[in-house]
């Protein structure tokens, strides 16, 4: 069975353009299988809203006084930032 009776002709796939993600067997795999991919920048942002997440994140982490040193410390810190986040 081809990959479009499976998932539907009107197919397009959205990943974030990262580098293993061109990889030469991914792209052989989807022309292989007829899947279209959908053209954007690569890791955007913009167009990725984990990364922004993920961005403010680690700068608040950054931020803390003292910084944290051991990982159980990270893992506290990470909580309290995680746990003061607007809704």
């Amino acid at each position: 069975m081809s990959a479009h009776g499976v998932i539907g002709n009107d197919f397009i796939l959205m990943d974030d353009n990262a580098r293993p993600h061109r990889a030469v067997v991914v792209e052989d795999y989807l022309e292989g299988h007829g899947l279209e991919r959908m053209e954007w920048p690569a890791q955007s942002p913009d167009l990725n809203p984990i990364e922004n997440l993920l961005d403010y994140l680690v700068r608040q982490v950054a931020a803390l006084s003292p910084p944290p040193r051991l990982l159980d410390e990270l893992e506290q810190g990470l909580l309290r930032v995680w746990s003061s986040l607007p809704i």
